[in-house]
């Protein structure tokens, strides 16, 4: 396996990452090509502005067939570690990437590389967000232990998601007969108030930048997301939507109340399945129960649409459970590498 480094985001290579990504295991919005370029543009709208890439690739007879997406940011002690494209506060799920029959030669060789002089001193390597079920965690462990690498993993947060069967009144039937009651009660309310009530998903480009508009302002009606909203925050989010509307995987919902926007999901449909991202919520129509009408709505669309999940990714929010979802989590990788001779 030959490996190489790049520390400028490589243009040529969308359409080998992309296809190298359609054969992992582990597919997520966030570790697309598109969304990554993106992320490190606006250094995760933010988060890391003190930050060099380390993105490494390996081939194998010129084949792309491994890529670590990383970053090297300094830490108090004068020293640097080095972590995954996409930490940590607004990339759901991460991974590395490599198809099954050459991720444990990939994974061996990439704790090498990361020793090689190519690569400047670091102290630690975490890897965020990768799901509890990613086979590279047991990689990771076996080739630790060959290498004398230190590794521990850290159960990060809950990651929610319903598995749905495809038809509307039999996921009702699979939930909890009071909220299953509730839901559908919420639902007609709004559908018999006297005002009147609709939802739409977002298709027309031409209003895009309006709809985000609006989008932001509903979330910065609670008082975390208008602090977490800060101008180069707002910047990211609005490329990872348009992005994702370019792509053809952006699910940007609202409810209405007498054409007043009450409610509104940004998820990505994406391989099957609804990923929920963010939500905004005007509280001032309350009384219509606005988010869950609508997250009703979601999830109706979704069972009559053939998806087969709908993942409400990180966060342990009582809602999501009322709704039906049962728990994964997403962990964190830290390795330290063996004290040079």
């Amino acid at each position: 396996m030959n490996f190489t480094l790049y520390t400028q985001f490589p243009e040529h290579l969308a359409a080998e990452w992309d296809a190298l990504l359609r054969k992992c295991p582990i597919q997520a919005p966030f570790l697309e090509y598109s969304y990554l370029k993106i992320w490190w543009q606006t250094r995760g709208g933010g988060e890391w502005p003190d930050a060099r890439l380390l993105l490494i690739t390996a081939r194998q007879e010129g084949e792309l067939v491994g890529i670590a997406p990383l970053f090297t940011t300094p830490i108090a002690d004068g020293s640097n570690r080095i972590l995954n494209l996409g930490s940590i506060e607004v990339s759901d799920y991460l991974d590395l990437l490599a198809a099954p029959e050459h991720v444990e030669e990939f994974i061996t060789g990439l704790l090498d590389f990361l020793r090689s002089k190519a690569i400047p001193a670091f102290k630690t390597l975490n890897l965020y967000n990768l799901p509890d079920s990613s086979p590279t965690l047991p990689l990771l462990h076996t080739a630790a232990a060959t290498k004398g690498w230190q590794i521990s993993v850290e159960k990060l947060q809950h990651s929610p998601f319903i598995r749905l069967p495809g038809d509307w009144e039999t996921y009702l039937e699979g939930i909890d007969k009071k909220q299953r009651h509730e839901i559908r009660r919420k639902m007609r309310r709004a559908e018999e108030a006297d005002t009147p009530v609709r939802w739409y998903v977002v298709t027309d480009g031409s209003t895009l930048d309006s709809e985000i508009d609006s989008f932001l302002r509903l979330m910065k009606n609670d008082s975390d997301k208008e602090t977490f909203l800060k101008p180069a925050m707002q910047d990211f989010m609005r490329l990872v939507i348009q992005n994702a509307f370019d792509e053809g995987i952006l699910q940007l919902a609202f409810l209405e109340v007498a054409g007043q926007k009450a409610a509104a999901y940004l998820s990505f449909d994406y391989q099957n399945r609804i990923w929920v991202y963010n939500s905004g919520l005007d509280r001032e129509f309350q009384s219509y129960s606005p988010g869950w009408v609508l997250l009703g709505y979601l999830l109706q669309w979704a069972n009559e649409n053939g998806r087969s999940e709908f993942d409400f990714m990180r966060g342990e929010e009582e809602y999501k459970y009322r709704f039906g979802a049962v728990d994964r989590f997403v962990v964190r990788a830290e390795l330290i590498p063996p004290a040079d001779e």
